[in-house]
């Protein structure tokens, strides 16, 4: 039905509150919440017009509402306390023309004769430290010179896309980063940073390696991290939400100051576009980091969730509880919250997490929604859930549904476990690394999750479920699970260090020859471990940190890496944008031996100066010999070896190509 991936551990051992069965404190039965008006206004949180300042809340369900006001966030006692009154479509509203600018605020809700915790609500767009109290500011004023100008970095084609995955911490909190601002927004704002072999670090590694979009791990304010207290170095990866719309502050300079930390990742993606890089954000909609605590249950008990018939949160996510975004202000909720990053913050990107949780009909608006923004903003998510749902499988936003969801890509788990082996399983191998049976899996991830009339999906054992290659992303390693290098050393255990790189190079070969997006974890590219852990969810930087020296050491990994980007930039057939293209243009050889794969893309396919394009993995431990047609090939790539001079040459006939490798050759 689902494929797990994400959150398999269970959520008490994620620092998630523990929850038991017991019902709900902020239960509603459906026939209660089905008769809630929607708000149909863009004026939650608080507003400013006409010289006032307006507080408003959507609690159709309150029997009260107050509003307080604090001179900051750690204030015991508020300035101010106000009764709102009842306003339109299940709203309550307080106005005043008193400046409250600099001054924090709560809401708090009675619900069924109990005044429920303070709560910033959900609409709020500046906080304090910790996230508790919402924040009144001059959002103009976090803009940094020149936001009026900032532009997205050109995009002519989705399938032109090549995604680095990576979390802020990670990438810059090593020694040897030679960043200043470790761990931080900023870190991606210094150009001209070089690690301690004077090699580049940070952005200038990322311009070189030649990637196009950086996602980065969540990014707002999550719960796990107390920002008060960072020198505990506390880590987590961010998949526990607490206030959707504000960046969080423990990668801020100054997580105290509401308007500095906005500023910050503005200045990040700023900088991000001056280098030609977009900025795909991820985003955790499908649950939060607490159920009856949170500022979704604090706001309006009971209507942003999913239950069971017993009152008892439902669990899609793993984590605890999950979200109902068939609910109308639920759905609202995020397509308004995605059209505010890409506003206010310029992001380029959303990848949703667990989005088989979500429904289609919400996931379509979504895109329809951003195409108003700017059609080229790309979208994609993980098409699965972690555990069972009360929403219909035939409403989820499933991979098998992507077909459903045109412009919305899903991950390839497919490609993914074909070329390096189950993820579940660390020892288990893939057609990379010498395990039978895999072929029609890989092929599968080759064709870009399409139909295509030689792939055998009896075999590869999923349907085509992307409608265009855009559509899926490929992959053999993120965040999730084991990376690559882990992968393999657990898997070949008596392999040698350059074996390790063949298998390695090979598996990304694959990857980025495939049709559809590829997508790389930050820090493949110099042979990155994270000492064998499956998640590393909340391990410590000896094991998250990327080792910015390893760029000198595995300089041979990075420089395949990058020759295999600009190989890929500079041949459009290895992108083409329609499943018509690709069923006509590539064109598998048949073959009787296991773990080889042979095919071409012909005909100068979409637009390639090459017209011919010889395309060849033999996934064995050993050389393999294979037919080729007839006609000179000049080989671009061999045995692991890129070769730019054009003059090696081979002919047809039959060749033989080396163990664990891959062999591209081109006719003109």
């Amino acid at each position: 039905m689902f494929k797990k991936q994400l959150l398999l551990i269970p959520f008490s051992l994620l620092g998630y509150t523990a929850m038991t069965q017991a019902q709900s404190k902020t239960y509603v039965p459906e026939e209660v919440l089905s008769a809630y008006p929607v708000y149909t206004g863009n004026q939650q949180g608080v507003t400013f017009a006409d010289g006032a300042t307006a507080f408003r809340i959507w609690s159709p369900g309150a029997q009260g509402v107050k509003l307080r006001i604090y001179d900051s966030a750690f204030a015991t006692q508020p300035v101010s306390e106000f009764n709102m009154k009842p306003s339109i479509q299940g709203t309550w509203l307080y106005e005043t023309k008193e400046n409250y600018s600099g001054k924090y605020y709560t809401f708090s809700v009675n619900h069924k004769g109990t005044w429920l915790a303070e709560t910033p609500g959900i609409w709020a767009k500046a906080v304090g430290i910790n996230g508790n109290r919402a924040a009144i500011i001059d959002m103009a004023a976090t803009n940094p010179d020149g936001w009026e100008n900032d532009r997205r970095p050109e995009l002519k084609s989705p399938t032109d896309i090549i995604i680095y995955e990576m979390h802020h911490r990670d990438f810059s909190i090593h020694p040897t980063s030679g960043i200043k601002n470790k761990g931080k927004y900023l870190a991606l704002t210094e150009n001209g940073t070089k690690n301690t072999d004077g090699l580049a670090s940070g952005i200038d590694h990322l311009k070189d390696l030649g990637v196009t979009h950086v996602h980065i791990l969540p990014s707002y304010d999550y719960g796990s991290v107390d920002e008060a207290h960072l020198t505990d170095n506390k880590y987590n990866w961010g998949y526990d939400p607490k206030n959707y719309n504000v960046p969080d502050g423990s990668y801020s300079n100054d997580p105290g100051n509401p308007a500095l930390r906005i500023k910050e990742f503005k200045e990040m993606v700023q900088n991000m576009h001056k280098n030609g890089l977009r900025v795909i954000l991820d985003v955790v909609y499908n649950h939060t980091f607490t159920g009856d605590e949170s500022n979704f249950s604090l706001t309006a008990p009971g209507y942003f969730y999913r239950y069971r018939p017993d009152g008892t949160y439902s669990d899609a996510s793993a984590c605890g509880n999950e979200t109902a975004s068939e609910r109308e202000m639920m759905r609202r909720y995020m397509i308004e919250s995605i059209l505010y990053w890409a506003k206010e913050y310029h992001i380029d990107g959303f990848r949703f997490d667990l989005m088989g949780i979500h429904d289609i009909e919400t996931m379509n608006m979504i895109r329809e929604a951003v195409n108003q923004v700017d059609p080229t903003i790309y979208l994609y998510g993980e098409g699965w859930t972690a555990s069972d749902s009360p929403l219909p499988v035939e409403k989820r936003a499933l991979k098998a549904a992507g077909k459903q969801m045109p412009g919305i890509a899903v991950f390839s788990d497919d490609i993914r476990d074909g070329v390096k082996g189950h993820y579940s399983q660390s020892e288990g191998r893939g057609f990379a690394t010498g395990q039978k049976g895999l072929r029609e899996k890989v092929k599968f991830g080759i064709v870009g999750a399409t139909s295509h009339p030689q792939v055998d999906y009896a075999k590869a054992g999923s349907q085509p479920y992307a409608s265009m290659p855009a559509d899926v992303i490929n992959y053999v390693s993120c965040h999730d699970d084991m990376n690559l290098v882990d992968k393999l050393k657990a898997s070949l255990k008596a392999a040698s260090p350059a074996d390790l790189k063949r298998y390695d190079k090979l598996a990304q070969t694959i990857v980025f020859t495939s049709q559809g997006v590829p997508f790389i974890f930050a820090g493949e590219e110099v042979f990155r471990d994270k000492k064998g852990i499956h998640n590393t969810y909340q391990s410590p930087d000896s094991v998250n940190a990327i080792d910015w020296s390893l760029k000198a050491k595995n300089k041979d990994v990075y420089d395949y890496y990058k020759a295999l980007i600009a190989l890929r930039k500079a041949h459009p057939a290895f992108r083409m944008t329609t499943e018509e293209q690709v069923a006509k243009n590539l064109v598998f050889a048949e073959t009787k031996q296991e773990n080889v794969i042979q095919y071409q893309l012909n005909n100068h396919a979409n637009g390639d100066e090459w017209k011919n394009i010889l395309v060849i993995f033999n996934g064995n431990d050993h050389a393999a010999e294979v037919t080729i047609p007839a006609g000179k090939w000049t080989v671009a790539l061999r045995d692991g070896q890129f070769d730019q001079t054009g003059k090696q040459v081979i002919k047809g006939g039959k060749i033989k190509i080396e163990r664990a490798s891959a062999i591209i050759a081109y006719q003109k």
